[in-house]
């Protein structure tokens, strides 16, 4: 029970530091998960980016439609599939998450150094462990 407390308070206290820098983007977690994603990984089916982020799939459509209000995404509907739409950064989008993604991994950074290298490593490690043995898919 020691562990899970210890995890549960250690991710709510680096959440809660993430739920206080974000804003000050203009983002929201799960909308910098997705702009970050589209960043990374390129144009994805909706669907898809739902599963990556761990979102469900009427939390996705709603955090892309604040996006695409926002100007920062596209959907274009699939031309073999009236019910798939794939998600794209407009040049909006991307000057964002080009300018704050930098920014907030170096938050990252500095959170994180509060562990040594091989803590890092040691952490990784067991949550990768930990994950895998409760997957449910």
């Amino acid at each position: 029970m020691n562990a899970f407390i210890s995890l549960t308070r250690a991710s709510d206290t680096v959440g809660l530091r993430i739920g206080k820098e974000l804003p000050s983007h203009g983002l929201t977690e799960p909308q910098f998960g997705v702009l970050e994603a589209l960043l990374h990984l390129g144009p994805l089916d909706q669907h898809v980016l739902g599963d990556k982020l761990l979102v469900s799939g009427g939390n996705i459509t709603f955090i892309v439609d604040k996006l695409v209000k926002a100007d920062y995404v596209k959907r274009i509907q699939s031309s073999c599939d009236r019910r798939c739409n794939t998600v794209h950064l407009t040049d909006k989008g991307r000057k964002l998450i080009e300018s704050v993604f930098p920014l907030h991994l170096e938050f990252i950074i500095s959170m994180m150094g509060a562990l040594s290298s091989d803590d890092q490593a040691e952490l990784t490690r067991i949550c990768k462990k930990l994950g895998l043995a409760n997957k449910t898919n």
